[in-house]
């Protein structure tokens, strides 16, 4: 959490929008989702499907609620970015090779130039965050940390 706060912090010193995806399953839960994850299901209104506290939200930030992996399925997430005069995301959160890579995916075939947080983003094992780190960095997304966006944030200034 401290990496994830600190780049929202970064980001809001740069100027840059920040924006928020918040995960709820649609009642009932059918399809692929719920073959993987039959009794996982988050409802909202539950802790499960609120934002991790310290997360840096503030009153008027954007909050896209999905109800897959992706940030931009049947959200208007793109819209509302392309909206804002967007051309650059930096992906942040978890799970880094769930919902963080079906994200950046997306984001890079829409035409966005795609930072991925290393150490902003978390999932249930190293290897598992390894190995989207390597398919990020091979093709897909800039692989970053605070301490590069914050050198690069200061090269902006």
């Amino acid at each position: 959490m401290p990496a994830l706060a600190a780049t929202v912090a970064l980001c809001r010193a740069a100027g840059a929008p920040v924006v928020y995806t918040r995960h709820v399953d649609p009642m009932p839960r059918s399809g692929p989702l719920d073959e993987w994850w039959p009794g996982d299901r988050i409802a909202d209104g539950t802790p499960a499907a609120e934002l991790l506290p310290g997360s840096g939200r503030r009153e008027g930030d954007l909050v896209v609620e999905k109800s897959t992996y992706s940030g931009f399925a049947g959200t208007g997430l793109e819209e509302a970015l392309r909206r804002m005069g967007v051309e650059e995301v930096i992906v942040t959160g978890v799970m880094t090779n769930l919902c963080c890579e079906t994200t950046a995916r997306d984001a890079f075939v829409r035409g966005f130039r795609v930072f991925f947080s290393a150490d902003a983003t978390a999932t249930a094992s190293q290897d598992l965050q390894e190995a989207t780190l390597a398919n990020m960095a091979y093709g897909f997304a800039y692989v970053v940390d605070c301490q590069r966006l914050e050198a690069a944030f200061g090269k902006v200034k």
